[in-house]
């Protein structure tokens, strides 16, 4: 990861109300949300100011995360936002409030406060742009002091939001330690900004964007040798990726191994993984202690001391790998899957004696990188994680925070996700390639890596599908990936120029008909139907079950079948299946209307037709549409004739087309 200048937009030069209100940014009602606790702060009231002063009607709304629940926050959003339609955006600062939360003591009360604002606003139906601001939740460059890591936990929380909610997500931004006129000034311009960037830090140098680029494959020699000695702590270790950094471990020098778990020795397996260890000549301790219980941590630690154990090495791989939307996770399900990696990561930084310490290594995931769909919590506990690696990293302490992709030989993906993430682009990282990397990494002396087997040509059109994704703008194979435009024409095959002519001569009924069924059987492909049965006309896209993934695929076959090169939204733009024919059938006769269709498609209605013999109704409607074609364009008869030729076409019943069939054939 790595953050780049970004040109303020429209502030630049100004640092006090004089100047600002010369050049207003902002219009319309703005929600600024803040800690009940802290709303007198001379940093809240002050940026209040500022956004008044940039031409927003700004209303305050005040959040107590460790009180308030969803109904509460959205009646009084719903009160302070009278008319939704006035409602320009919103701004948190809600995760500044970082009391324990009462209950969940292991979490801050807000990321439960910014939880339930985005949740209040999902049920208010309102899509104003949500921005999250903290304080010293990123660090962007060595010499910028990443001081508290528990705010990040809004980055993780946003980034699954940015996905799950597109429409209603403006983003992210980090304000400096010194909340002054030229910060707040600069967050205005942010708030301001149209080119998507949703990562932002604002610092005195100015506005940063964050980017993930990839590792260089030729970089420099490794920092230094890692090799394990002494005792080795794993957390989660009885589980499938615990086991196979305890065996890697173990396999490189580390003499005695630690496996920690709720479960302990009552964990599936963990005697043949102790057996496998023990072959390596490393001694092997399983351990049940429950991480985020504090006491047993300092317990287990204590025990190690009094034995002479000298911990070295820190591996935290707990977590809870429950999957929810973020729409539906209550306080009680985002404390059961956050508290286990945060709650944990936070007792072993402060239990564990520092100076004897190789390595302290966090597994985090990919999630509170770039985000993952239902991962909102699991994300918020990892973003935590890895800001606590860049804390503690800039006091000395080596720590890393490996972001991990999906991990094959176990792990937290089952059988059908595995297809999914396959589909799209996102492969499963072996057990020795991920090995080698938590190598590479520790050698080379990283605070914080991504390890992730990505084809980005895939995975890139569906991940910026709802919306433009800067964060991964960098990326070589994701420019290309994404620089095709989204209009003009695919390839022009047969099949192509078939439609494109039998569309010139059908009559208009006939035209809708042939395009929604093109459309309906190539949706129940992409979800799997037999037929194209379940697929009714008039039922929204999304109740069919489409996600992003299967919008792009179904948008990929219809570029195919029609020669167009539709935009990746089609589906969700025009909602249902006849919306959506009705849309095709404007783009692909939008250039050729007035045209006489060239000699090869008439080649290929011709054999078309040719190929429809069994099909007496289609082929006659065909024809009868021809037959009216040429006489308009012979003028064989006069303009009455050929409007009621044209009519009685359009009008005519199967029973009707029927005895004009037998009339062709002379049986009548």
């Amino acid at each position: 990861m790595t953050w780049q200048p970004l040109a303020d937009a429209g502030t630049q030069g100004t640092s006090g109300a004089t100047a600002a209100q010369k050049t207003p940014l902002l219009n319309g009602t703005w929600v600024l949300a803040v800690p009940e606790a802290d709303a007198a702060s001379t940093a809240l009231t002050d940026c209040a100011t500022v956004l008044g002063e940039h031409g927003a009607n700004v209303v305050v709304l005040l959040v107590d995360g460790g009180r308030d629940t969803v109904k509460d926050v959205a009646e009084r959003l719903g009160e302070a936002v009278a008319e939704p339609g006035t409602l320009s955006g919103v701004l948190s600062l809600l995760s500044f409030d970082e009391r324990p939360h009462p209950v969940h003591g292991a979490l801050p009360v807000g990321s439960f406060a910014v939880l339930a604002l985005l949740r209040a606003m999902t049920e208010l139906g309102l899509e104003a742009p949500l921005w999250c601001a903290t304080r010293t939740a990123v660090s962007v460059r060595r010499s910028d002091v990443l001081a508290r890591p528990a705010q990040a936990q809004t980055w993780g929380l946003g980034r699954v939001a940015s996905l799950e909610h597109p429409k209603l997500w403006g983003g992210l931004v980090d304000l400096p330690e010194r909340v002054d006129a030229t910060a707040l000034n600069r967050l205005v311009s942010v708030l301001a900004r149209t080119d998507h960037e949703d990562q932002v830090a604002v610092r005195e140098a100015g506005v940063l964007t964050r980017r993930v680029v990839p590792a260089p494959l030729d970089g420099p020699e490794p920092a230094r040798p890692w090799k394990p000695s002494g005792t080795s702590i794993i957390t989660g270790g009885t589980g499938a990726l615990g086991g196979h950094v305890a065996r890697w471990l173990a396999g490189n020098g580390a003499e005695h191994v630690v496996l920690t778990s709720r479960s302990g020795g009552k964990a599936a397996g963990v005697d043949d993984l102790v057996v496998d260890i023990e072959k390596s000549g490393a001694r092997v301790t399983v351990a049940a202690c429950d991480v985020t219980d504090r006491a047993a941590v300092a317990a287990l630690l204590e025990k190690l001391a009094a034995d002479g154990d000298v911990v070295r090495t820190v591996v935290h791989a707990a977590g809870v790998g429950v999957l929810a939307p973020l729409a539906v996770t209550d306080d009680v399900l985002f404390a059961d899957i956050a508290s286990a990696k945060v709650a944990g990561a936070r007792h072993l930084d402060e239990l564990l004696g520092r100076e004897s310490l190789d390595a302290v290594v966090y597994f985090s995931s990919v999630s509170a990188i770039w985000g993952v769909g239902d991962h909102g919590a699991y994300a918020a506990a990892n973003a935590y994680t890895d800001a606590l690696a860049e804390q503690r990293r800039a006091e000395g302490v080596p720590a890393l925070s490996v972001a991990w992709g999906p991990w094959a030989g176990g792990g937290m993906v089952s059988d059908d996700a595995k297809i999914l993430l396959d589909r799209q682009g996102v492969r499963l990282i072996q057990p020795e390639t991920g090995m080698t990397a938590l190598r590479q990494a520790l050698e080379n002396d990283d605070t914080s890596v991504v390890v992730a087997d990505v084809d980005w040509e895939r995975f890139a059109p569906v991940f910026t599908m709802a919306r433009e994704r800067p964060l991964i703008g960098d990326i070589p194979q994701v420019r290309a990936a994404v620089a095709a435009p989204d209009t003009g024409r695919a390839e022009e095959t047969a099949e192509v120029h078939t439609l494109r002519a039998e569309l010139t001569v059908l009559a208009e009924a006939d035209r809708e008909r042939l395009l929604l069924d093109l459309v309906r059987e190539h949706a129940a492909t992409v979800l799997g139907h037999a037929t194209p049965d379940g697929v009714e006309p008039g039922r929204a896209f999304r109740e069919l079950g489409f996600d992003s993934l299967t919008a792009v695929e179904l948008r990929n076959r219809l570029d195919a079948a029609t020669g167009l090169r539709l935009p990746a939204t089609s589906v969700f733009d025009h909602p249902t299946p006849a919306a959506l024919a009705s849309h095709l059938q404007k783009e692909i006769l939008q250039d050729t209307e007035g045209d006489l269709p060239p000699g090869a498609e008439l080649d290929r209605l011709e054999q078309v037709l040719a190929a429809r013999a069994h099909d007496d109704i289609g082929r006659v409607r065909v024809v009868m549409r021809l037959e009216s074609l040429l006489s308009r364009l012979n003028e064989t008869h006069g303009p009455g004739d050929r409007t009621d030729a044209a009519e009685r076409l359009e009008s005519a019943t199967n029973e009707e087309l029927f005895d004009l069939i037998d009339n062709d054939l002379g049986i009548s």
